[in-house]
């Protein structure tokens, strides 16, 4: 059998998570599908997919072995592009991990253009609290704030998240407006979990950062939750711009202490280290960059 075929196979067998939907895309049986990959497997000496009757899934050496082999194969088809003097089409499936908070109309909007743009890119995308383990789990990408890299893991700064401290007006006209950041000790409180789940809370000021203890009241890993609690009068919470501008424009919700407690922290796209970036992520976080992400909130 020919042995780069079957790394194809088995690549889209991973990738599809069915022997069926990957022979269907291959033009292949699904008895020969099923071949390549056993062929593979004896060639390497190891299992390399788990397969019950339901579904089919990596073991651990096949998420080692598919890691490295999807450099082989992007690395073979940007090659044959390049000698056959073809820019290489952005293909296949873009799978995101990204934040709670980007399930935004603005964001919609965004990758809604990307897909026009690039209509052969099938976009998954997770939005979760939880942090990803972007090689076992297969994701091509990630966009984070808390920056923590595993090996082999690469990251590129994005721009800057500028939280901000907001209230409703009926609870601040209720309990008063803040004219210092002293002011929020004891306060109630909406705490991201992952974050500020105690509500204590350091902010800069010019005499260095200060500590605020606020009084939490709700605490939760989904930003939008706590933005809408925000709005019902529960209490202060911090939110990325990106979420809640329109909020502010709106008057739903106020800006407080604009000048003492506006936080920025930097947005970064995370990915595998490889020579070089598939088409399919090259052409997304161009794209993102072009379109001034995330500073650029309209």
């Amino acid at each position: 059998m020919d042995r780069l075929l079957s790394i194809r196979v088995f690549a889209a067998v991973a990738e599809a998570k069915s022997f069926a939907a990957a022979a269907d895309r291959l033009g292949l049986s699904t008895a020969m599908t099923s071949k390549h990959v056993q062929h593979l497997e004896a060639q390497v000496g190891a299992r390399l997919l788990n397969r019950t009757s339901r579904n089919v899934s990596l073991t651990e050496a096949g998420a080692i072995y598919l890691d490295t082999v999807r450099v082989l194969i992007e690395g073979l088809d940007e090659a044959e592009a390049r000698i056959s003097q073809t820019s290489i089409k952005p293909s296949g499936t873009l799978k995101l991990s990204v934040p709670v908070w980007m399930a935004t109309p603005r964001f919609a909007k965004l990758v809604a253009a990307f897909q026009s743009q690039s209509p052969d890119v099938l976009l998954e995308l997770d939005l979760s609290a939880r942090m990803v383990n972007l090689v076992e789990d297969g994701f091509d990408l990630a966009i984070r704030v808390a920056l923590s890299l595993e090996p082999g893991l690469i990251a590129r700064k994005l721009g800057n998240i500028h939280f901000r401290m907001v209230a409703a007006p009926g609870f601040l006209e209720k309990h008063g407006r803040p004219a210092s950041l002293a002011d929020l000790n004891g306060a109630p409180f909406l705490a991201y979990t992952q974050v500020a789940r105690d509500g204590k809370v350091k902010l800069p000021s010019p005499g260095g950062p200060t500590e605020i203890n606020f009084k939490p009241v709700m605490l939760s890993g989904n930003e939008s939750l706590l933005m809408f609690a925000a709005r019902e009068g529960m209490g202060f919470s911090f939110m990325p711009h990106w979420l809640v501008d329109e909020e502010l424009a709106a008057g739903r919700l106020e800006h407080v202490l604009p000048d003492l407690a506006n936080p920025t922290v930097a947005l970064h796209a995370v990915y595998p280290d490889r020579s070089y970036l598939p088409a399919k992520v090259r052409s997304f976080l161009d794209f993102l960059v072009a379109a001034g992400f995330p500073e650029k909130v309209t």
